[in-house]
């Protein structure tokens, strides 16, 4: 009997013991109440931007090359009267190498030969002509006095001819000798090379004693940038973003060789001949940057921002608040909860304290901060403007600076005494 009565009660013990765990565990999990994160409603300023990276490019470079082929005999002096070298100031004309001029010299001694000998046979044949023309002409007089035959008639006449065809070739033999000789005294001319431009050598690519070949194309020597107080900055924008650019757009950069400092720029044009990189199309932007200090160097890598929106002084709130909406009604203060005859409901419906579902769709500028109030929670409707991505610009009326917004929710327990009552007491002496 007594082995009977044990196992009801054993069971009865077990179903007490369990329901003892959950009756804590409710007990315990009531308790424990909800903070609201915060943040203060500031003043300041505030940007949209698109970030992208780029390279500052003189904005007009000149690549002097050489028309002849030859060896780099020396090189010429800029305006501070030393050798020409990297980043050398030259002016218009300004002598910058000159090829051995040997070779071509000799070609031009040749070339005034040749045309010397050229007008000394046009002077020959014109002679030549002179003496058939008159031969030409006495024998027409005696053949119309039937003094010579047919025969002597017709040489006379062939004779003179030749004459004329002969002049005529050595007229062409001295306009040949002469083409050449301007040749050759073009090449020599060659050897000397000039800077076309007044500018700052950025780019030396020839030493002295090197031999430069011209072929289809001409070697390159020098790179002459010729003003690097105005300057640009060529920009890779990923399509997507690019729609959002305009001409005359403001631009802020920064360059790792200053850091901490600030340059600005304005958008010049948008390149059309877009370029494919890892399947993302590309499109080159140019941005005129004013360089009057000469401080930035050709080539230097930019971090660029384009500005597309801009608001100073405006009220601003962390994103956060703009995406949290209230967990349940009861975060809500009784006077402004939906259904409640004295105040329209709220926009936000409750959602979990999770981002609100139409923050990324919702094209209207119409949205919902809730201003902590007390253990409450309370809607204030706002029209948001520019967001930087952190924070964003808003207005609404009764909105003021160093307001609670709430950004977010903590569980914390209210009751930290709450402990398993199954536990064995510890006695302490």
């Amino acid at each position: 009997m007594r082995r009977f009565l044990k196992k009801p009660i054993a069971a009865i013990a077990i179903v007490l013991l369990v329901g003892g765990v959950a009756a804590w565990w409710w007990r315990a999990r009531n308790d424990a109440v909800l903070s609201f994160s915060t943040a203060p409603v500031k003043r300041g300023d505030v940007s949209a931007t698109i970030g992208a990276t780029g390279t500052i490019e003189p904005l007009e470079v000149v690549d002097v090359g050489a028309q002849v082929a030859g060896r780099i005999r020396l090189f010429g002096t800029d305006r501070e009267s030393k050798t020409v070298d990297y980043g050398s100031v030259v002016e218009e004309g300004a002598l910058l190498a000159k090829i051995d001029e040997s070779v071509y010299a000799a070609d031009l001694s040749v070339a005034k030969a040749r045309e010397l000998s050229a007008v000394a046979n046009l002077e020959q044949m014109n002679a030549k002509l002179d003496q058939a023309a008159a031969e030409w002409k006495r024998a027409q007089e005696l053949f119309a006095n039937k003094l010579i035959s047919q025969v002597d008639y017709d040489t006379g006449k062939a004779n003179f001819e030749v004459a004329k065809a002969n002049v005529s070739v050595a007229n062409s033999g001295v306009a040949q000798a002469r083409a050449d000789l301007d040749k050759a005294q073009r090449n020599l001319d060659f050897c000397t090379i000039n800077s076309p431009v007044s500018g700052v050598i950025i780019d030396r690519r020839v030493n002295i004693g090197q031999t430069v070949v011209a072929s289809l194309n001409a070697p390159s020597l020098f790179l002459i940038a010729r003003d690097l107080t105005k300057m640009q900055i060529w920009v890779a924008v990923n399509e997507v973003d690019v729609g959002r650019i305009k001409p005359g757009a403001t631009v802020t950069f920064t360059v790792d060789a200053f850091p901490g400092r600030e340059f600005r720029g304005v958008v010049g044009k948008v390149r059309l001949n877009a370029t494919m990189t890892q399947n993302v199309v590309l499109y080159t932007v140019e941005i005129n940057i004013e360089n009057a200090d000469k401080l930035l160097l050709p080539y230097l890598t930019a971090n660029v921002r384009f500005v597309l929106s801009h608001e100073t002084h405006a009220l601003l709130v962390p994103n956060a608040a703009l995406r949290w909406t209230p967990s349940s009604l009861a975060q809500i203060a009784p006077d402004v909860r939906p259904g409640n005859p004295n105040d329209p409901p709220a926009n936000d419906p409750p959602g979990g304290g999770q981002p609100s579902k139409n923050e990324n769709t919702q094209k209207s500028s119409h949205r919902t901060l809730w201003l902590k109030d007390g253990a409450f929670v309370r809607p204030v409707e706002v029209t948001a403007g520019t967001s930087d991505g952190v924070n964003t610009a808003v207005a609404a009326e009764g909105l003021r600076e160093g307001q609670e917004v709430v950004t977010g929710e903590t569980a914390a327990s209210a009751r930290m005494d709450v402990k398993n009552p199954f536990l064995p007491k510890v006695i302490r002496r």
